[in-house]
């Protein structure tokens, strides 16, 4: 199908683009890579009179890997994530999680801002960050904060970014230990039937530190603290696996759709779990 028809802006700055939508309120939404926005627009479930392009926005761009944090810019695309050696090394769940989202023609144009600030519950990178305790920078009218992943999403589509605002960066804390990021899904491009994120370390043969974020199991990504808590001071054996999954299954709530019924989506949901849990806790 084709949009209805809207004007189309290219600001050179973030100022030009707060003005925009200050002057044009709930009839403006800025665009990323426009992944999520265009299809929706071609399909008339999303009609926006004025659309705001941010790819000529100084500022938006570049990842910095520092002794304690990483800074991605919100413009960063799947493909710069994927061919960032520094960042492979520093973070190498995001390259792992970046590799398996769409395909090449959409990691080029996709990027990390839009994947998080779209608030859809079949993206990636939301349950990813909230995984690795992410912060969003977010910049208005009346200046810049900063919000955590954690409480970031309010229901599918709805966030907790305002109207007039713009996610510019994503700030993520140094990981540590063994990773894993397992998806499920039904062809190449395609979301995530399920999906999880993992981050683990241990000392010895005890599990310290564990944190779990699922994908496309709820209207919002689920970062299910108990899962995690359910390995802490574990070797991570069968019991522990099972504690986690109990956890986990109990904090989603995942709709029957044309990637299967409920009860499908939940043993999908635990198989995928288990899978990554065993493989961050080797790497770990």
């Amino acid at each position: 199908m084709i949009p209805a028809s809207f004007e189309y802006y290219r600001p050179k700055d973030i100022a030009g683009v707060l003005a925009l939508l200050r002057d044009h309120g709930d009839d403006a939404r800025v665009m990323a890579g426009g992944h999520s926005l265009i299809p929706m627009m071609k399909l008339r479930m999303a009609e926006v009179p004025h659309l705001i392009d941010l790819q000529d926005v100084a500022g938006l761009g570049g990842i910095e890997v520092g002794e304690s944090s990483i800074r991605l810019g919100a413009m960063v695309t799947q493909t710069e994530i994927i061919g960032h050696d520094g960042l492979a090394q520093a973070a190498p769940i995001l390259r792992e999680a970046a590799l398996q989202i769409a395909d090449p023609q959409v990691r080029n144009m996709g990027t990390v801002g839009g994947n998080v600030a779209n608030g859809d519950p079949g993206n990636d990178m939301p349950g990813l960050m909230q995984c690795l305790d992410a912060v969003f920078t977010l910049v208005g009218q009346d200046g810049e904060r900063q919000v955590a992943a954690r409480e970031f999403y309010d229901a599918a589509y709805m966030t907790a970014r305002e109207d007039d605002e713009v996610l510019t960066a994503v700030t993520i804390p140094l990981p540590k230990g063994g990773h894993a990021y397992e998806k499920q899904k039904r062809k190449i491009g395609d979301y995530a039937t399920a999906a999880a994120a993992v981050q683990i370390t241990r000392e010895g043969g005890s599990c310290t530190a564990a944190s779990i974020a699922m994908t496309n199991l709820s209207d919002t990504p689920v970062f299910c603290e108990e899962a995690g808590a359910a390995l802490v001071g574990t070797s991570v054996d069968t019991a522990a696996l099972d504690a986690a999954v109990a956890a986990m299954q109990a904090a989603i709530d995942p709709s029957e759709d044309n990637r299967g019924p409920v009860e499908f989506k939940r043993h999908v949901a635990g198989v995928i779990l288990r899978r990554a849990i065993e493989r961050a806790w080797s790497r770990a």
